[in-house]
């Protein structure tokens, strides 16, 4: 299968560079999981469109300020880190994406804004990539990423953070902080909404799974099937994992909200669909030919071309069925990506 596959014409002025003005004021496009019928609401709607006995599971991962830079002691120049996970448990070494990273070498220090000291380091693995290990001589807490870190705004918002993204590119009920990126297809719920849903008896769980490159990192293979994606790491708690088995067990719809819901609850199903649970990390891919076990419903973003996201919604409702959606979202306007609209599918 051809990543080509997966492409589609998107206007430019279609990706949202900024959010709606109100959360949770979005357009909603329900698409029919085996039909592929579109319907155009928003999202006030969403609550007519979830029948009560629906489980709906969430990603409670927060994101950390990641994106951080540093001055090359060698040049003064600043360098851009975005720092994705720690590689010791005393938080001395952490991975990062680094941008020219050809010029990044072991040995090399960098400047941060407090006036800490970074220095790259031999990482196995990071040879050749665009990955490097950056190690200090103190613990790398959450607090020194409040202090010098800035919000990982994705590539295609074309602008540096704001105030307003601190708030607004985080989930109303993000608690577990550990992403380098948010979990987007939260963005529209509001207090008001998990409210609402709470009163027509809708139950919910939350999951965790910190969104590292495994998500976003694009596909540079021709045959999809020679992309490898990168680990991230996940949890299930035992009273999610029972919660989620309970409504397998009695027939009950599980609606994953986002991808990252999605592929933490494949990665922890076993062949009838049941979760098991503890921390894990998972790798997996899922484009067309995947059986899903778990996931029978899907809330989610609409996502960039050719991207391990767009095949893995082409893996649950079709790959004809979501281009020929993604065609409609663009005759009608919608926003496109992470500060964009939003779709169900069932």
């Amino acid at each position: 299968m051809k990543t080509s596959d997966f492409n589609f014409d998107l206007p430019q002025e279609l990706i949202a560079q900024y959010p709606s003005g109100i959360r949770g004021q979005d357009k909603l496009m329900l698409l029919g999981r085996k039909n592929g019928v579109v319907e155009h609401f928003n999202m006030n709607n969403l609550p007519e469109l979830i029948t009560p006995d629906t489980l709906m599971v969430f990603n409670n991962s927060k994101v950390r300020r990641a994106r951080v830079y540093g001055i090359k002691e060698t040049t003064g120049r600043e360098i851009e880190f975005m720092f994705l996970n720690q590689i010791d448990k005393d938080c001395h070494v952490w991975n990062t994406m680094v941008k020219s990273a050809k010029k990044q070498k072991s040995g090399m220090k960098y400047t941060f804004p407090d006036g800490s000291i970074g220095t790259i380091v031999d990482e196995e693995g990071n040879k050749g990539s665009e990955f490097r290990a950056l190690k200090f001589d103190f613990v790398v807490d959450e607090s020194w990423f409040e202090k010098n870190g800035h919000i990982p705004l994705p590539p295609y918002i074309k602008r540096g953070d704001t105030d307003e993204d601190s708030e607004r590119y985080q989930n109303v009920y993000a608690d577990k902080t550990g992403s380098a990126a948010c979990p987007t297809a939260g963005l529209h719920f509001t207090q008001d909404m998990l409210n609402q849903l709470d009163k027509k008896g809708v139950e919910r769980v939350f999951v965790t799974l910190h969104v590292g490159l495994g998500t976003f990192l694009p596909v540079r293979e021709d045959n999809i099937e020679n992309h490898k994606m990168h680990e991230e790491i996940f949890t299930i708690s035992d009273v999610a994992a029972e919660k989620i088995n309970q409504a397998k067990r009695e027939g009950r719809p599980i609606l994953a909200v986002g991808t990252t819901s999605v592929r933490t609850l494949e990665s922890a199903s076993d062949e009838n669909g049941f979760v098991k649970a503890g921390t894990n990390s998972t790798c997996i891919f899922m484009y067309p030919g995947y059986k899903f076990k778990t996931v029978d419903q899907m809330f989610t973003n609409f996502h960039t071309p050719e991207s391990t996201l767009i095949m893995l919604v082409s893996a649950f409702a079709g790959k004809e069925n979501i281009l020929n959606a993604y065609k409609t979202a663009v005759e009608n306007k919608y926003r496109f990506f992470s500060y964009g609209d939003c779709m169900l599918i069932k």
